[in-house]
């Protein structure tokens, strides 16, 4: 293995973790011409994006944990080469069940790829200034991938069609898994079993899988209805039979221990909402522009440019002021501009313009992302000892996928019904109600925002001075 300046593997690390974001992202602009092109019904519209989201959240903690028990680059490897195959894969899709099966592959793949791609980052480099250097990268790419998936989407599908959307992380990924075998670090486990819990990793991903499909169905269900009621009460003992299992187990897939790490639970509680609110304004702005306001998709992905401008601005210098004044209070007051933001965005109208109604709302977005990304990853991966570095990455990850797929779930179902509501009363039209839809969805996703807050308020905890930068670690006996 050749030594390699760490500014490369950071950069070979971060663009596999751009891929994983990126395709998050990049199908929303997509969404009206795969619609059109598969035949897709209304309803499973938001599985094209739920399923990826949904199969990355359920198995990253288990991909997490297998990166520190069988090697980081062995899994990140394993990954992106199924990333990579299951990318052709949803890009020949020729209808419904081929493109949401194909994209839940595509998550497996991202919830081994990711988590390990982040655990080397930080054994690579050393906690405090250098490591909060590479997360401040490392969350401009994440954050700002979302953003740029948008606007190479538009690109994609409006001059070659949606399946190169998928078709473009072919070259990449095998350019990717070169690089890596000749420069990433071989690395071998550092724990003295290879067991990994497998029916801890059965019930934490079928109960984060059952809880958001729950969710995600009942507006169609009801929310009263018994199916829905059985199947959150199916979610909850899924989930309450893994903690019982971590507790008892020898070698349990998410040591119960790592949470008393305080900032670390923190910092995952912070993610969820946060990540809820975001992944609203990319899905329901993007309809919006190009459903309401007719844009073109590669109009519709240049009016999320100033999203990822912003974002590459504040996210790689705002580390630097965490010496001074600590991360906490970037994680208390990025989620406030976030939800101020929301609330501007959801002022949307019929006759919107780009630059009064959409603009001012997505660059306060960016600002407040690159906050609270950058914050929240530091406070997340702080104290945790190495030999635990993937089973952070992995929750970190978690929190950030479930936040979003949930608030997805939610979100649409809030605007589903406000468009059915608004239009049983037949005074106003499908247009209008639509949007009055999307603008309920945003003025609640602005209250997940806000929870954010103050869950970082209330939990994190950090002294002011040279020791900001991390928490004291704990050694595990």
């Amino acid at each position: 293995m050749k030594q390699v300046h760490k500014g490369l593997l950071l950069a070979i690390l971060a663009l596999a973790q751009f891929m994983v974001v990126l395709d998050a992202s990049i199908v929303n602009v997509a969404l009206p011409a795969i619609m059109k092109s598969l035949n897709f019904s209304a309803d499973n519209l938001q599985w094209i994006v739920t399923a990826y989201t949904l199969a990355f959240g359920g198995f990253l903690l288990f991909g997490g944990r297998a990166a520190d028990l069988f090697g980081r680059r062995k899994v990140f490897l394993i990954g992106l080469v199924g990333f990579t195959v299951a990318s052709m894969l949803v890009g020949v899709a020729q209808n419904e069940i081929m493109m949401i099966a194909g994209r839940a592959i595509q998550g497996l793949a991202a919830a081994f790829m990711s988590p390990a791609a982040l655990s080397i980052v930080l054994t690579e480099f050393k906690e405090g200034p250098d490591r909060n250097k590479a997360l401040g990268v490392w969350s401009a790419v994440a954050a700002g991938g979302a953003a740029a998936g948008l606007l190479l989407g538009g690109f994609l599908t409006q001059y070659l069609g949606w399946r190169w959307d998928f078709f473009i992380n072919v070259p990449v990924g095998i350019i990717l898994a070169i690089l890596a075998v000749k420069y990433v670090p071989l690395h071998k486990s550092t724990t003295d079993h290879s067991d990994l819990d497998l029916p801890g990793a059965v019930l934490v991903t079928g109960g984060l899988m059952t809880l958001v499909f729950a969710i995600t169905k009942a507006p169609t269900w009801g929310w009263d209805s018994a199916t829905t009621i059985l199947s959150l009460i199916l979610a909850v003992a899924l989930l309450v039979a893994f903690v019982f299992n971590e507790s008892r187990s020898k070698h349990p897939l998410m040591p119960l221990s790592i949470f008393k790490i305080r900032n670390l639970s923190g910092a995952n509680l912070t993610q969820l909402p946060v990540t809820a609110a975001m992944f609203s304004m990319f899905f329901f702005i993007s309809l919006y522009a190009q459903e309401i306001l007719e844009f073109t998709p590669l109009q519709t992905g240049l009016a999320f440019l100033p999203f990822t401008i912003v974002i590459a601005l504040v996210s790689t210098n705002i580390s630097r002021f965490f010496a001074k004044i600590g991360y906490k209070p970037f994680m208390v007051a990025g989620p406030i501009f976030i939800a101020i933001a929301l609330f501007m965005l959801s002022h949307i109208s019929v006759e919107g313009q780009y630059f009064t109604q959409i603009l001012p709302g997505i660059a306060l977005l960016a600002f407040g992302a690159s906050m609270c990304f950058v914050s929240i990853s530091v406070a997340a991966t702080s104290g945790v000892p190495q030999k635990e570095s993937g089973l952070a990455s992995g929750l970190l990850n978690t929190a950030q996928q479930i936040g979003g797929a949930l608030g997805l779930a939610i979100l649409s179902g809030i605007a589903a019904t406000t468009t059915t509501g608004v239009l049983s009363k037949g005074t106003t039209s499908v247009t209008q109600a639509t949007v009055d839809g999307y603008s309920s969805a945003l003025l609640v996703a602005a209250c997940f925002a806000i929870a954010a807050s103050l869950i970082a308020l209330i939990v994190i905890r950090q002294k002011k001075g040279k020791k900001t930068s991390s928490e004291p670690v704990i050694v595990h006996s």
